[in-house]
């Protein structure tokens, strides 16, 4: 068939025809490139994994739009960090883990940062899977290497799935360890991960797409004090840009790049890593880490502290340019941040209390008082996005609620979702507030005894202990739990070291904690940690402990999921079911990130939309840099 189709082209006598023709097929060899193979009937073959649609990279792309191919490589990325540290392993299930001591370490697959729920080939070439998605087949890259120069190899990943099983977060394990029942190694460079029926598929594959790879020969060298759920300052070996180069607990932490990285010329890293060393700085407090900043100690600070970025900025390196601050818009779906209440503990299990508990924030006074009026009122967990609950539910957000039936209050399904309540902002107390708060109380049986305590019948006090590792958030807090005190309830906040404070968060041993609940614009399996009841008890992402059968109804019809209509009308559904059980008080967000940076920094003019790329888009610019040297500005 081909030969025939080439002499018919040859016997063409018009050059228009010719040139029409060649056009048509350069084009369609181009869509062919975009789209995965299929291999065979019901056979998926493909450079990458999209959840939804079709990749945006063909196959062979030359490297992402928002990189500068052309960046420079050498210099210093410093930043900073505030507390502690005790471990380089950063999945240890005891201890806190040094700044960026995950980074060393790669998946088979990486995350455009242009395309929600994309992702493409980094240790892995390509993969396989029947569009059931019962499976997946990964065919590694034989030229990836861990530091060390071995090679990285389907046992190495089998190794990494079952050890953050057997040793990993119990939350993690026991999740994936039903999801995922078998991984095997078909070959040296291919490996299969074999998917359970009795749950939805989508995730599933991005899900071990995103598994961390460690070295199999690293910890069965030493399988006793090499343990990933301890603490420990060597990290392993890893197979990606940087390696760790020298430790000072408590001090600082630098990596350096590994000039034998084995990725360096892959188009998914072309124009990132641009960094010859990542040097992490730590303080005290916020206060001496904004010093260290302004001194040039370190160089480049995201900055999430609104009184610091309206008033600490006024430093000569600023007023001259040598330092910049900087907006970039943020893509992403806000973090749902806000004070979350422990649904393990009783006080908390009225409603009305937890609506009573909310009703004390004065948001607006905050805001204006404490935080320059630079943040706007959070009421969605998917806040001004398309996955955000609004106006009376209908469509397929309708018939998923009513699908429901008696798990949720009736009221759902013809009430517009829950807000967050407006206060005044020219005092702390909005008495308006404070009342109907007071009102709800009584009504929950806690009332005011002879002492000004709020007792219920057994005569046991209403007692809320905020728990707190922030001096920051502690002058937010403390005119927060003030209100909580006027209206009866035995208030405190308990400001404790960060060690304490990761211990305790991670035992659920708090009453109330600060909290921000990560979010995506494709939702996922993640939610069964986040609000799933299986782990409600134990998992560190799920501080609230709800566990809720119409919770795990709609995370189900989230990740089975086929198609983006189903996924956002689910997402919503949970949006407007998780507002109405008023275990969060949602408080602030940005649409943008706030960054200061001396100004030998230069990043990309297409940043992309969800990620701002510091770590790896950015570089220095050699030039600049010297000049600030020069200048006294930086040693």
């Amino acid at each position: 068939m081909a030969q025939v189709k080439t002499r018919a082209l040859q016997s063409d006598r018009s050059a228009p025809t010719k040139a029409i023709l060649l056009l048509i097929l350069g084009f369609f060899l181009t869509l062919m490139l975009a789209l995965p193979l299929r291999a065979e009937e019901g056979m998926i073959k493909s450079h990458g994994f999209a959840e939804f649609g079709e990749l945006k990279y063909p196959e062979g792309f030359a490297h992402f739009d928002y990189v500068n191919p052309q960046a420079p490589k050498g210099g210093e990325l410093a930043i900073s960090a505030v507390g502690t540290f005790d471990s380089m392993n950063p999945y240890t299930r005891n201890g806190r883990a040094g700044a960026l001591s995950s980074e060393q370490f790669e998946s088979l697959l990486i995350a455009s940062y242009d395309e929600p729920g994309s992702y493409y080939g980094l240790i892995a070439e390509s993969l396989e899977y029947p569009e059931s998605q019962d499976w997946v087949i990964f065919n590694l890259r034989p030229e990836a290497r861990f530091s060390n120069g071995s090679p990285v190899t389907a046992a190495d990943v089998v190794f990494s799935h079952n050890i953050l099983l057997d040793q990993g977060l119990q939350s993690y394990a026991e999740a994936v360890r039903k999801r995922i029942p078998k991984a095997e190694a078909l070959g040296t460079y291919q490996v299969k991960f074999h998917f359970s029926p009795d749950f939805p598929r989508r995730a599933m594959i991005s899900q071990v797409a995103g598994t961390p790879v460690f070295s199999k020969a690293w910890f069965e060298a030493d399988p006793e004090t090499r343990r990933l759920d301890e603490p420990r300052l060597d990290p392993g070996i890893g197979s990606g840009p940087y390696i760790l180069d020298t430790v000072d607990i408590n001090q600082r932490i630098t990596y350096r790049r590994n000039p034998d990285y084995w990725g360096k010329e892959l188009n998914v890293n072309i124009g990132r890593h641009n960094y010859d060393a990542i040097r992490v700085e730590y303080f005290g407090d916020a206060i001496a880490a904004m010093e260290g900043f302004k001194a040039g100690i370190y160089t480049l600070r995201p900055e999430n502290n609104s009184k610091s970025w309206a008033t600490a900025y006024e430093f000569d390196a600023v007023v001259n340019g040598d330092v910049i601050k900087g907006q970039i818009a943020n893509g992403n779906v806000p973090a749902a941040n806000g004070f979350v209440m422990n649904l393990l503990r009783p006080q908390f299990q009225d409603i009305r209390v937890r609506e009573a508990v909310q009703l004390a924030f004065n948001f607006e006074w905050t805001n204006e008082s404490l935080q320059y009026g630079l943040f706007r009122h959070r009421s969605s967990f998917w806040q001004d996005s398309d996955l955000a609950a609004s106006g009376l539910p209908q469509g397929l957000e309708l018939e998923a609620l009513a699908a429901l039936g008696e798990q949720i209050d009736p009221a759902i399904l013809t009430s517009e979702p829950v807000v967050a309540h407006s206060s005044k902002p020219n005092r702390p107390n909005d008495r308006r507030n404070l009342r109907r708060a007071m009102k709800l109380l009584d009504e929950a049986g806690w009332t005011v005894s002879s002492d000004g305590k709020r007792r219920n019948v057994a005569g046991e006090i209403l007692a809320i202990e905020f728990l707190l590792d922030s001096p920051t958030l502690e002058r937010i807090v403390g005119p927060y739990v003030e209100n909580l005190r006027t209206m009866g309830i035995d208030a405190v906040l308990n400001r404790v070291d960060y060690a304490q404070y990761t211990s305790r968060r991670r035992e659920k041993d708090f009453d109330m904690v600060s909290f921000a609940y990560r979010t995506s614009l494709e939702p996922s399996t993640g939610l069964y940690q986040q609000y799933g009841s299986e782990a409600h008890a134990y998992s560190v992402f799920n501080p609230a402990g709800l566990a809720d059968s119409a919770v795990d109804a709609l995370i189900d019809n989230i990740v089975d999921a086929k198609t983006q209509d189903v996924l956002y009308s689910n997402t919503r559904a949970l949006d407007r079911v998780l507002r109405a059980k008023r275990f969060m008080v949602p408080t602030w967000y940005l649409d943008v990130s706030w960054i200061a940076y001396w100004r030998q920094y230069a990043y990309p003019e297409n940043l992309p939309p969800y990620d701002t790329g510091l770590l790896d888009l950015w570089w220095i610019d050699a030039e600049r840099e010297a000049e600030l040297k020069a200048s006294g500005a930086l040693r």
